[in-house]
């Protein structure tokens, strides 16, 4: 027995140096995912169940006088067409948005209450008015199109800017010159102050281009009624189902009892499946007015209309600072477009998380934020990848670079003067954040290192030579982490040796599975390839805060490390009566329970099923399953810096990144192969956004790109081999001194690449250019400053 329990030691201790914390284990679902095995929303189907294709508003804004559906409805096969006027009658709560924000004179903000279907006006092109619901698709679709619409059409505005000036068309009556949000952070008082004595003030205006999000499964729905218990269930693709469930329950109006979500495979969100949308209010009451399951799934040219959109703000930003460049204040102003409803977290990218991530690495004393979150007539705005945070470290850094250049001061040099040295930690940010760790110069240093900043000049003469710009750009970035808030951490032990693990947060492409088991494993010593995870069903997980904001392995990690603490003491109390000693002398290690200073043992896996299989005493505990939730994760703060290095040719003004190095903070990484993994995707989108992505609208709210025929997006053409270096300082905010990383990518690359091609074009003048750098836009630049030049 004593050999036994040695070569099981031995094995396990094997296992876990394999599987451990910190090893590049390949992801669980990649055979799965990467075969076409997956099972994504529109791969479920259901007995008898009917199809809906929905009817949309071809205006951008007007008064809806009527629907005429008497022929759609006499059509074959049409079981149903509903409209406003249908789900009106079953008393549906409206969309609003739950966030606590508030106007600078200390009111709420204000509320749009969408409905599922519009009833009065019609306020984008693409808003639901109708519902078609039929035995087939086809036939749905056809009968759709025998939907008559009578639509006053109102004059439509698509800018915030314009939309806030008088005589501007009004979206709602009660909200004055378009403005949900007049948000305000700081002291403007003492801000005035620090630009008025200020050696120098850099001032830049910025247009944050607005992005569709674009993601590989388009969203969908499966939706059915049980009367016999009154009781919803919906398939449906979330980021996080707990969350969800409870906010479709407070549509319909039922206990959250009463209704079930359920989410499979879901082919990427970045933010835009974090929300309810009208489509599954629709195919749920159709499913219980008809007695049969109802589906519907989206088409990519109606997902650029109806998916909520990122980004999107016009920013004044000001940078004042004394005579050697130390920073003394920063001053935000400028407006977000919402689009035509306020729901979701909408306003919170465009606001709140501006102020909350501006600070970044720097030592700046004081900051105001100024932004009127704006209604307009274009689709609605909601949270995309960093959601505020690429955002704020774009307009940070585009400052620092330009007020480098009007003091004369090297790029770099302005950054290490005014960097939070790590004695200065814990610091409190003029965000009014308090950072608990960094070393922001080391990181700074090390990214230079990897990029061989040093030998840019010899690549940029050979570049040159060969008739190309180059350039280079070096910045770093912070972000804050979702805020605190609760994540269920639930453990079963099952009959066959797995090991459950059931926990609110979900993956839509991050690969929880692995990390997750990796954790798992080294907690509880149970074998990596026995831990299973449970995310998608809210009848399981009946707690948590869903994927976003980089919260899942700290949010999920920490619920795993409390909940494997349980499980570790009432397996010591199992263990001590199995065993015949006192709990007191049960120590616990690589996954098996010993009696101390002997050879007595049993392994976690065996004492579940014997607790499974015998009746333990009163007091005793009868099994190893915990259910728990940890009350409060608290936000954490990655950071890193990115140089990135692009090639301009003059003649056709492409732009091409041609190196890129990114050195990350990410506190302890669980799995390098997959922070590399997250890390690559969202400098992809950070350079697409630089380069090529932005949602347009002609004057009438028409949308110009509404299709992939019109809107680019990058390809493996356009990204570049990326060197990644890992500079960690663990957390303390965590038990396992992790701090996410899933939008760093984002955070770092948006910057670092416009910076980079305004390098390039500094030779011609060219100081200032807003994305995106389309070859277009940087062949007009250096055409025009070439024109300036000769005059």
């Amino acid at each position: 027995m004593q050999d036994q329990t040695s070569n099981a030691s031995l094995d396990t201790a094997i296992a876990l140096q394999k599987f451990g914390v910190g090893q590049p284990v390949r992801r669980k679902e990649d055979d799965t995912l990467v075969r076409g095995k997956g099972h994504y929303t529109d791969d479920f189907n259901l007995p008898g169940q009917l199809f809906a294709v929905m009817v949309r508003s071809p205006h951008a804004h007007g008064v809806l006088r009527g629907i005429d559906a008497e022929a759609a409805r006499g059509m074959a096969g049409v079981r149903g067409v509903f409209t406003g006027a249908d789900l009106a009658s079953a008393n549906y709560a409206p969309f609003t948005c739950g966030l606590p924000l508030k106007n600078r004179d200390g009111t709420p903000l204000h509320q749009t209450n969408r409905h599922a279907l519009a009833t009065d006006k019609v306020r984008f092109v693409g808003d639901p008015v109708a519902c078609v619901v039929a035995d087939t698709l086809a036939q749905a679709r056809d009968a759709a199109e025998a939907v008559e619409l009578d639509i006053e059409p109102l004059p439509a505005v698509t800018e915030a800017d314009e939309a806030t000036k008088p005589g501007a068309p009004q979206l709602y009556d009660h909200i004055e010159n378009n403005v949900a949000l007049d948000y305000h952070f700081g002291d403007a008082e003492a801000v005035n102050a620090a630009f008025a004595s200020a050696a120098h003030v850099t001032r830049l205006d910025i247009e944050n281009s607005r992005v569709a999000v674009v993601s590989m499964e388009p969203r969908a729905g499966l939706a059915c009624y049980d009367r016999n218990d009154g009781r919803y269930t919906i398939q449906v693709p979330t980021q996080g189902v707990a969350g969800n469930r409870n906010g479709l329950a407070k549509l319909l109006g039922v206990p959250t009892d009463k209704v079930r979500l359920l989410t499979g495979h879901v082919g990427g969100s970045f933010g835009m499946k974090n929300i309810n949308y009208p489509e599954y209010i629709c195919i749920l009451h159709a499913a219980k007015a008809l007695g049969r399951p109802v589906k519907w799934t989206d088409e990519r040219s109606t997902a650029f209309l109806s998916d909520s959109h990122g980004r999107g703000q016009q920013i004044h930003a000001e940078l004042a600072l004394d005579a050697a460049g130390k920073f003394l204040a920063i001053r935000i102003s400028g407006t977000g477009n919402l689009g035509a409803y306020i729901t979701g977290v909408a306003p919170l990218p465009l606001s709140l998380n501006i102020g909350k991530n501006i600070g970044s690495v720097y030592r700046t004393p004081l900051l105001s934020v100024d932004i009127k979150c704006v209604l307009t007539n274009v689709t609605l705005m909601g949270a995309y990848r960093g959601a505020g945070r690429p955002e704020a470290n774009y307009y940070l850094e585009r400052l620092i670079d330009r007020a480098a250049d009007e003091m004369s001061i090297d790029r770099l040099t302005l950054r290490k003067r005014n960097f939070i040295k790590p004695s200065q930690m814990p610091f409190k940010a003029c965000s009014g954040v308090t950072y608990d760790c960094g070393d922001f110069a080391g990181v700074f240093a090390h990214a230079l290192e990897l990029a061989d900043y040093a030998g840019f000049s010899k690549r940029k003469k050979d570049s040159r030579k060969r008739g190309r710009l180059r350039g280079i750009a070096v910045g770093s970035y912070l972000e804050v982490t979702a805020p605190p808030n609760s994540e269920l951490g639930k453990i079963v032990f099952e009959a066959d040796g797995r090991v459950r693990l059931i926990t609110g947060t979900l993956d839509y492409g991050q690969g929880h599975a692995t990390p997750f088991a990796q954790v798992m494993s080294a907690q509880l010593g149970v074998p990596f390839e026995s831990v299973t995870l449970e995310q998608g069903d809210s009848d399981l997980v009946h707690t948590g805060n869903g994927t976003g904001g980089s919260r899942s392995i700290t949010a999920s990690g920490m619920a795993i490390v409390e909940a494997a603490a349980q499980v570790i003491a009432k397996g010591k109390a199992a263990a001590s009566h199995l065993l015949e000693t006192s709990e007191a002398d049960i120590e616990f290690s690589g996954g098996r329970f010993t009696v101390a200073g002997t050879d007595r043992s049993i392994g976690i896996i065996e004492l579940a099923q014997r607790l499974r299989d015998s009746k333990m005493p009163d007091g005793a505990p009868s099994s190893l399953d915990v259910d728990h939730t940890v009350k409060e994760v608290p936000s954490t703060f990655p950071n890193g810096c990115h140089v990135a290095e692009v090639e301009i040719d003059p003649d056709t003004g492409v732009t091409q990144v041609v190196r890129y190095v990114a050195v990350n903070d990410f506190g302890v990484v669980v799995n390098p192969m997959i922070v590399a993994g997250q890390l690559h995707g969202g400098v992809a989108q950070g350079i697409g956004q630089a380069l090529m992505e932005k949602v347009s609208y002609d004057a009438d709210g028409q949308p110009i790109t509404g299709s992939l025929q019109d809107y680019a997006l990058p390809r493996a053409e356009d990204i570049p081999a990326m060197t990644i270096g890992d500079h960690p300082v663990p957390t303390t905010n965590n038990p396992l001194g992790t701090k996410g990383c899933g939008e760093a990518g984002c955070a770092g690359s948006m910057s670092t690449v416009v910076n980079a091609a305004l390098d390039a074009l500094r030779d011609f003048g060219v100081t200032h250019l807003d994305m995106p750098l389309t070859s277009e836009k940087v062949w007009r630049a250096i055409k025009d400053a070439k024109a300036t030049q000769a005059a």
